[in-house]
């Protein structure tokens, strides 16, 4: 039986070209939110064909998954997968895969169980920095201001997301900054870029071996910020989004000739300021529809012999 095989070398190939492709691309900068799009479906793609390989594996390995995949199937068609022929492979395939599977799982609920500890210790030092008053209740959505000298702002999510702003950040952002501001923090929480980082970070934390999944990582980070950038620039401008960002960065040293953990932020303002052409409709159309059979395609893999025996 070649299925499984042929599913696990597709993944092979997606996991080597997609990323190798994604990174000769020259729109993924203009388009942010199509690009993150691709990425998903490409890791999608990957992750699809190992769970078809490990399913088919273990439909070989086993009788009783066997006769439970192909219990309401048509007569021949479980003929057609030559299930019968394999040899030990198949149950060592299957247990791997299926190891490999719930690996996943348990990194991404780390990685889910972290992000809440640390966003109930900052609900907590928000208590702490900025209390209630008297009869005061707290209101999702809200805008917390802190003390600080350091100009700062960031999105709080959570069961009632606020943006936070340092006094420093307001002496600092002028005129409309502090509205672009929000509505780059209010975009990465309408998009759910936290889900994105938990789930490329989770990936790129059980398997580092894997280049595909720290590319994965490295890339949302970088395509998250660049379309909240954009929605921030759509309502109040790219000149007064690209201030903001020299606002509040400026004092970090990320404009100097070193290397800092911010470096993404100069590449960011420069965009901003000399704004791309996006993409026309029919392009990004048709590079969204092209992305979204990326994960179909191990489906027709692993469909193939089942067709040709009801054909």
């Amino acid at each position: 039986m070649m299925v499984p095989v042929a599913l696990l070398l597709l993944g092979a190939l997606t996991a080597v070209a997609g990323p190798r492709l994604l990174a000769r691309a020259d729109w993924s900068d203009r388009e942010p939110v199509v690009a993150l799009w691709v990425w998903q479906c490409v890791v999608a793609a990957v992750l699809l064909c190992c769970a078809l390989s490990m399913t088919l594996s273990a439909a070989a390995a086993w009788q009783a998954v066997r006769g439970q995949m192909f219990a309401s199937a048509p007569s021949g068609v479980m003929d057609a997968y030559a299930l019968g022929t394999t040899g030990p492979w198949a149950a060592a395939t299957a247990v791997t895969l299926a190891c490999a599977g719930l690996w996943s799982g348990a990194m991404l609920v780390r990685e889910v169980l972290r992000a809440r500890v640390g966003r109930q210790q900052q609900q907590a030092e928000l208590l702490v920095r900025a209390p209630l008053l008297p009869g005061e209740e707290a209101a999702g959505g809200r805008l917390v201001v802190l003390e600080g000298e350091r100009p700062d702002a960031w999105w709080l999510p959570g069961p009632a997301p606020r943006l936070v702003v340092t006094t420093a950040a307001l002496r600092r952002l002028k005129g409309r900054q502090l509205d672009a501001v929000l509505a780059h923090e209010q975009g990465h929480a309408q998009a759910r870029h936290d889900w994105l980082l938990h789930c490329s970070a989770a990936l790129a934390g059980g398997f580092p071996q894997v280049p595909v999944f720290a590319a994965f990582r490295d890339e949302m980070h970088r395509l998250v910020e660049l379309a909240a950038d954009d929605m921030a620039s759509r309502r109040h401008g790219r000149l007064t989004t690209a201030l903001a960002l020299v606002e509040l960065n400026e004092d970090r040293g990320v404009f100097g000739p070193g290397p800092t953990p911010h470096a993404h932020v100069p590449q960011r303002v420069h965009r901003l300021l000399t704004a791309p052409d996006r993409l026309p409709a029919r392009h990004r159309l048709r590079l969204t529809a092209t992305a979204a059979l990326v994960p179909v395609i191990p489906v027709l893999v692993a469909l193939v012999p089942g067709l040709r025996a009801l054909g």
